[in-house]
């Protein structure tokens, strides 16, 4: 049958080529659709954490980014008022080698969709999915080029969802909608040449209705991440109407933020503010029926642990790794609501088992630090007990290596 799949991937991004690679070094015949042409930036705080480098030497991909990455990140601070907090980031391994770095979207996505093409998989880029239907037990995906407009046909027994979290679309985990509220969150993103940042350090920043972090990413830049609510950001156009929305976001940290007024002092901005959202944080689901979904399409953390990129892979690796220990899937015949069912049930117990906890303290620490009084009340236990600092981030998940993986290794080699 032309254009016949045993998954289709809907997504290029971290969770989605991570599930084409695996999938197609394990003999799968996979289809990854992508709306997107690439490089592209995305909002996003950078990071990965030392965890998930591991998997990327599986993927294949260390190695080039590891070329081109930020330095690794040995400290974790708070800066938040005054208040200026560092401590040690715990090591998993203890080798100097080793340790979380930062690197852009542009290049981490490119590479793992590029390796993914290398392992077997196609990629149908830029294109986007318009609608799909169940037909007798295998799904039919209608994509559209964005670029010729020309509609293909695409089937498989099982759709894999990698889409983003606050995409709208045909499948029921693009179901999004929702009424704006005053406590939305929305992103911006910035990079900076010029940054007094220490090359060691990635610091939370603390704001009245936000939150965000710096990090040094490739090319000697500092990446500034952040999320304020809806109705702050309101606030924050009116004070500053000459400004565009980032920039005016920027002065409203800088005036909470000492330490990223310093940091920030002599720096300029290196290309343009990309906003997004608003976000989705929470779990949503782990699909029905032969669709399954990964990365932000099942769940979203909120960005203060900066753990999005770490979850989105490890997610799509814990999920892959139940695919295909049911090689039975790739039959003509099977794919039954039993086999599917035991599937999803075992990814969303493994799901949980990694990543419940790290959404739990993420949504704490945003709670806590978007609260002046709040903020004042923990930076100054930090100031006094930075031990604390270790502790979050180890409750965060940057200490704990992703469980249950042992069948990727065969098939990652």
């Amino acid at each position: 049958m032309p254009n016949a799949y045993d998954a289709i991937i809907v997504g290029g991004g971290p969770s989605g080529a991570t599930s084409a690679v695996l999938l197609a070094k394990a003999g799968w015949r996979v289809a990854i659709v992508e709306k997107a042409p690439f490089p592209r930036r995305k909002v996003c705080g950078e990071f990965i954490s030392e965890t998930t480098w591991p998997l990327l030497r599986l993927l294949g991909v260390a190695g080039p980014l590891e070329k081109i990455a930020g330095p690794r990140v040995r400290r974790i601070g708070i800066y938040a008022g005054e208040a200026m907090v560092a401590a040690e980031l715990g090591s998993t391994t203890g080798r100097a080698q080793d340790g979380g770095r930062a690197v852009g979207r542009e290049q981490i996505d490119t590479l793992l969709l590029q390796r993914a093409a290398a392992a077997g998989a196609k990629v149908w880029q830029p294109c986007a999915l318009a609608h799909f239907v169940d037909n007798d037990d295998r799904y039919e995906c209608t994509i559209v080029d964005k670029k010729t407009r020309q509609s293909h046909v695409l089937r498989s027994r099982i759709i894999i969802a990698a889409h983003g979290s606050w995409e709208s679309g045909p499948l029921p985990t693009q179901d999004l909608r929702r009424k704006s509220r005053p406590s939305d969150l929305f992103g911006f993103k910035a990079r900076f040449i010029g940054g007094a940042l220490p090359q060691d350090l990635m610091p939370l920043l603390a704001f009245p209705s936000g939150y965000g972090g710096m990090v040094h990413t490739d090319g000697g830049r500092v990446s500034l991440s952040c999320c304020i609510r809806r109705d702050q950001l309101e606030d924050c156009r009116r004070k500053w109407p000459d400004v565009r929305a980032g920039e005016a976001v920027l002065l409203h940290i800088k005036s909470s933020c000492m330490g990223v007024a310093l940091a920030l002092e002599a720096a300029t901005l290196d290309g343009v503010w990309l906003s997004s959202g608003p976000l989705r944080t929470g779990i949503r689901t782990f699909g029905r029926d032969g669709i399954f979904a990964v990365g932000n399409a099942a769940a979203e953390a909120h960005p203060i642990v900066a753990e999005g990129i770490s979850i989105a892979i490890q997610s799509a690796a814990l999920l892959c790794e139940q695919l295909i220990a049911h090689p039975e899937l790739r039959s003509a015949q099977a794919g039954s609501a039993r086999v599917l069912k035991s599937v999803r049930d075992e990814y969303g117990r493994a799901w949980r088992n990694n990543f419940s906890q790290r959404l739990f303290v993420a949504a704490a620490f945003a709670h806590v630090f978007m609260r002046p009084v709040s903020t004042r009340i923990a930076a100054t236990l930090l100031e006094h007990f930075p031990r604390l600092l270790s502790e979050g981030a180890r409750w965060t998940g940057k200490a704990e290596p992703l469980r249950s993986t042992r069948s990727l290794d065969g098939a990652t080699s």
